[in-house]
């Protein structure tokens, strides 16, 4: 007999809302929640197929430990007797920074993945930290940290009320937003064309969002932050900035035209490839819509000067009177966001407090480039030890990060190396023991993450859809015990790791006197907790003690997990309001428009109005039906245009002798790669696309449908070496690639 269940989609950031059929224990249908207050029925192809995600036959079951040179099924307590066995000594011989740990991004759809990882970096007191951040959105989290104070006060665009959208290296209609949690993106597009808004596309490849576009600029890549600059001194020399009332909350804004006075339109027109006039154009419009906002995402974090550009988004937005206005940018306030602080002065964002030992890469917010993980195991200096030992959690650097063959060796060479996955991949099958979390079925779900960036505030929990299957365990378990094995207690109630997290949390708010519990009892408000798990305790107290929660029964109406669980849609919290200052938390209490570690990176800048590769240039491209490298393994999910196939322009084909789904090579500097090409003028002459995620071709992994059509790895054309020197983040478009035709045709890749 069937039943239904609500769940909130965990497989990209759109986190729709989603009714699921379950026939027994096996999820048959997924179909979009019509009553979900954030994404009311909207469903993509991944969401619709949850069940096909949830159940694939080659998600493990069971952990596996590496014995006499083999992974082999083990109990559970086997597992994490091998990881305290593998992990202390390590430490202990070597020190903590000899411990690795990767982050990958299917943390931040977990619940568990949230709320662990922190503890882990805590506990190890490791500095060797790698996420899948500086491959991805480093740049924003840096800018935002200089300009705001905070790294993770990121302003969203307001898309239900916005008059102009400018998109820059952003394809929302295939990533389904990012860095901007927004269900039915291509809806909310629609909706600002049927007002009468314009859309802006800035993007080398004729997306599918920039198909949609009132105008489409084919930008030359890598040179975004040209462009960006080049409007605002278009804006500052025709006397079209208006700060409005945001000047009061504004430091550093008669330096700024001094920084952009070099990047006139003319002068950057030959970078860029785009003319003189059109940007012209570009600034005037946004200064003259009557409220706009400037969106930037991975086409514009993930090259040489990705936080300049990131940087300039924020500053256009600033310049236009557009940031934290409705219709312009906004800062998002999530529920269990803490407890708003007065505002006034704070601590301030600090890069470089510590430095890669091989390269001495400064670190940006903790972490270092995933790009050096390599070398950081496999290169002896004399400035402490190499990385020893690696606890991988939902991370795949094999195909994610550049020059993926040295990092295989590399992992191949550690003392220990433990997993969290539920597959055998490119990585995982390096590890020592792999400890597989149950499917998002069995799981609950709340975006922590996500919902600080949502572009309408809500909040939404969900209990796991079909019970722990036997012989299972909870990955917030998995990640406690992971914790205690690693940090020198194991054999500890799990459940201590989130008691000792309550006890803490509580009692710093018990001291803050602008908390809503100040001068209580820590112990008596533990005791009000409600909730079946750790996690739930947790939830519901960052829920009370946030912004609109109830203070622990000062706000009798205020939000808690018993009153979350009695809306199973979710509750909608309102759009997103003016802000500022309360958010700030840089040293002046203001946003500072010309910090100075980008100050100092902007004769770099000045440096690549003279600079133009010669030949093609490389940019990559995601799918609708895909999400970096953990959905190839889906039937439904792969073929059809969801090919890792290189576009290519007929013009530069036909210079190239090249011919539609005939093999080419690709070199560049971290190696070679051969793959079909795909002509089409969906990208400029000069540029050729390849998507990133595949390369499922490596011996030992279980992916069984993926390693049929297996594809490339693209950033094995990247050799490391190429980073955004204020962010660490690879550069991973607008990269030099030579292109040679071969003899033989390609279908196995197809």
């Amino acid at each position: 007999m069937s039943r239904t269940a609500l769940r909130i989609c965990p497989l990209c950031e759109a986190t729709c809302g989603l009714t699921l059929t379950i026939e027994g224990t096996e999820v048959t249908r997924a179909r979009g929640d019509r009553d979900d207050v954030f994404s009311k029925g909207f469903i993509c192809p991944k969401g619709a197929s949850f069940g096909a995600v949830d159940g694939d036959p080659d998600r493990l079951r069971t952990p596996l430990v590496r014995k006499d040179g083999e992974l082999r099924e083990a109990t559970w307590e086997e597992a994490f007797d091998a990881v305290a066995a593998g992990v202390r000594p390590v430490v202990e011989r070597y020190g903590s920074n000899s411990v690795g740990v990767v982050l990958g991004n299917p943390n931040v759809h977990t619940v568990a993945g949230a709320l662990y990882p922190p503890l882990l970096l805590a506990g190890l007191r490791t500095r060797s930290v790698f996420t899948a951040s500086t491959v991805d959105q480093m740049p924003k989290h840096v800018s935002s940290g200089l300009l705001y104070g905070d790294a993770l006060a990121i302003p969203v665009p307001d898309l239900d009320r916005t008059d102009h959208l400018l998109l820059i290296g952003a394809n929302p209609l295939e990533s389904n937003g990012s860095l901007c949690t927004a269900a039915d993106f291509p809806g909310k597009l629609k909706a600002l064309k049927a007002r009468g808004g314009t859309l802006t596309v800035i993007d080398p490849r004729r997306t599918r969002t920039a198909k949609l576009a009132d105008r489409h600029i084919a930008i030359r890549p890598g040179t975004d932050a040209l462009l960006l600059a080049a409007m605002a001194y278009v804006l500052f020399e025709e006397g079209l900035v208006d700060p409005g009332e945001l000047t009061p909350h504004l430091q550093g804004l008669d330096e700024l035209p001094g920084a952009v006075g070099d990047f006139a339109p003319e002068a950057v027109a030959d970078a860029c490839d785009v003319d003189a006039g059109t940007i012209r154009v570009l600034a005037r419009e946004l200064a003259a819509a009557p409220t706009a906002a400037v969106y930037g995402r991975i086409g514009s974090c993930t090259v040489p000067h990705g936080t300049l550009a990131s940087w300039l988004v924020d500053v256009l937005n600033v310049l236009t009177g557009n940031l934290d206005r409705p219709g312009g940018a906004l800062f998002p306030q999530a529920a269990t966001d803490r407890t708003p602080r007065p505002a006034g002065p704070g601590r301030g964002f600090a890069l470089g407090r510590w430095r890669s030992r091989v390269s001495e890469h400064p670190e940006a917010k903790g972490e270092l480039p995933l790009s050096a993980l390599a070398e950081e195991i496999d290169t002896a200096t004399e400035e402490g030890e190499p990385i020893r030992a690696v606890i991988a959690v939902a991370a795949n650097p094999v195909l994610s990060s550049p020059d993926g063959d040295r990092l295989d060796k590399a992992l191949g060479s550690l003392d220990f190396m433990v997993s969290v996955d539920p597959y055998l991949n490119e990585t995982s099958r390096h590890a020592d023991v792999v400890l597989p979390p149950p499917p998002p079925s069995q799981s609950p779900h709340h975006d922590f993450a996500l919902n600080t960036l949502a572009v309408r505030n809500q909040v939404r929990y969900t209990r796991p859809a079909v019970p722990l299957e036997p012989g299972r365990m909870a990955e917030s378990e998995i990640l406690a015990r992971l914790i205690l094995a690693a940090t020198g207690m194991h054999g500890a109630d799990p459940s201590a790791v989130d008691d000792l997290v309550i006890g803490q949390t509580l009692g710093k708010a018990v001291e803050e006197a602008h908390s809503p519990v100040h001068g209580r009892d820590p112990h008596e408000l533990a005791a009000q907790l409600t909730g079946l798990s750790g996690p739930e305790r947790r939830l519901d107290m960052m829920l009370r003690l946030g912004p609109y929660g109830d203070g622990f029964g000062v706000r009798p109406d205020g939000l808690t997990l018993d009153r979350l669980l009695a809306h199973p849609h979710g509750i909608d919290l309102g759009p997103l309001e003016s802000r500022l200052p309360q958010p700030l938390k840089t040293v002046s209490g203001k946003v500072e428009l010309l910090p100075r570690p980008v100050a100092d990176d902007l004769p770099r800048l000045r440096a690549a109005l003279r600079e133009r590769a010669d030949g093609l240039v490389l940019v990559g491209r995601r799918h609708l039906r895909s999400n970096n490298s953990w959905m190839h393994n889906v039937p439904a999910l792969t073929g059809g245009t969801n090919r890792c196939t290189l576009h290519i322009h007929p013009d530069d084909a036909a210079r190239l002798g090249v011919r539609d789904g005939a093999a080419v090579r690709l070199k560049g500097a971290g190696g070679e790669v051969t793959a079909p090409a795909e002509v089409t003028d969906g990208v400029r002459p000069g540029v050729v696309s390849l998507p990133h995620g595949w390369g499922h071709d490596r011996p030992g992994t279980r992916l069984s449908h993926a390693a049929t059509a297996p594809g490339v790895n693209v950033n094995q054309l990247l050799d490391g070496s190429l980073l955004d020197p204020l962010s660490g983040n690879a550069v991973l478009n607008g990269v030099p690639v030579e292109v040679v035709p071969v003899a033989e045709k390609i279908t196995a890749l197809t």
